[in-house]
């Protein structure tokens, strides 16, 4: 009785009221670890997960631990997209969703079957997600497993219509700016939820939902772990090393979803739309709200020892609650019938040997590969 009364007195949180809403909407998820009270937050070398002294507005300091940065937060935010952390394809709610895969296989007369290709990775796995080079430097599979002319850069930037008149460096001009956001949404709408760099074209579109993890009247736990070498194949022998673990007097997830960035991606002008329409960009909102409840519904391993369940959420001290019918806003956002890009790369070239020294190091595309949290 008590747990509807209090879902009754909540305010729910739906795509079209927040767009139409105040910016920024901040939401703060508080959190316990579902058992016991010790929790391994983010660590950092050399000096372990990060306590610092937060001033207060009455003289107090207060300790904060650094749970998860912004960068992991959206990692995290990613993973709930997917049916595991092994599995590329997306989870039921999500089908239909436009996004991009970078597959391998064997061609059979120049074409790739649906069923014979390899999922290397995705554009909400790949660390600069879109703007990575396994998309840009391969080339997209036309709905018939061919190959297309040119590579998936080329197509982009074709379909962009960046490319500046008498020159051939891309770059978008203000009118252009319409197109890019209109045909990245149809590939990968993530990616405007997500954020996008392009720094080829100078195509900066920074998150639209940011989130970061904080634990407040912090304390350290610090403790110790031993490694067993059984059979002394190691010169390590038995060392002992530092553990570090947090307690806290309360743990708290903010997420900040920028609503006047996702307005800024359409307009209407006169009687045309430009850019993304008022349904697109709810579906952009639906997409945040969505993620971030799938993050809270159920307890979420942030880390082998960081295993948090939500105990309430807010909105300006108001509880609040999404339900959110992610597939229906799909259907509502208008995605074509085949929703995945496929962009192909031969099996030897994804698959090259070791380099043989430092110098050779470089993938080969001008590409470092990518940290865990990615900016």
């Amino acid at each position: 009785m008590t747990e509807n009364v209090q879902k009754a007195s909540s305010m729910q949180l739906t795509p079209a009221a927040v767009l139409g809403g105040a910016s920024p909407l901040v939401l703060t998820a508080t959190l316990e670890p579902i058992a016991g009270d010790r929790f391994q937050p983010a660590g950092f070398p050399e000096i372990g997960h990060v306590i610092y002294k937060a001033p207060r507005k009455d003289g107090t300091t207060e300790d904060v631990c650094i749970v998860d940065s912004a960068a992991s937060m959206a990692n995290h935010l990613e993973t709930v997209c997917q049916r595991g952390a092994h599995d590329l394809d997306l989870v039921d709610e999500l089908s239909g969703m436009p996004y991009i895969r970078c597959v391998t296989g064997t061609l059979e007369n120049d074409k790739l079957p649906s069923d014979k290709r390899e999922a290397i990775v995705t554009s909400l796995t790949e660390g600069h997600r879109i703007a990575s080079s396994y998309f840009l430097a391969g080339a997209a599979l036309k709905p018939d497993g061919s190959k297309g002319d040119g590579s998936f850069e080329a197509d982009l930037v074709a379909k962009f219509g960046i490319v500046l008149p008498g020159s051939s460096k891309a770059h978008p001009p203000p009118e252009k700016w319409w197109n890019v956001f209109k045909v990245i949404f149809e590939i990968d709408p993530n990616s405007l939820v997500h954020g996008v760099l392009f720094p080829q074209w100078q195509i900066k579109i920074p998150r639209a939902l940011t989130a970061h993890l904080e634990a407040f009247g912090a304390g350290r736990v610090d403790r110790s772990g031993v490694k067993f070498d059984r059979l002394g194949k190691t010169t390590s022998g038995q060392p002992i090393f530092a553990v570090d673990d947090a307690t806290a007097e309360s743990i708290r997830a903010t997420f900040v979803l920028d609503v006047a960035l996702i307005r800024s991606f359409g307009r209407v002008k006169g009687t045309e739309t430009l850019g993304l329409s008022e349904t697109k960009q709810e579906f952009l909102v639906a997409l945040a709200l969505w993620k971030i409840q799938r993050l809270l519904a159920s307890p979420f391993r942030f880390r082998s020892g960081c295993h948090l369940r939500c105990t309430s959420l807010q909105s300006d001290e108001q509880d609040v609650r999404i339900e959110i019918d992610i597939s229906q806003s799909i259907m509502d956002a208008g995605f074509g019938d085949s929703p995945v890009t496929d962009v192909f790369w031969p099996r030897e070239k994804l698959y090259r040997e070791g380099a043989s020294d430092a110098g050779d190091a470089d993938n080969g595309d001008g590409e470092e590969p990518s940290d865990n949290e990615d900016e």
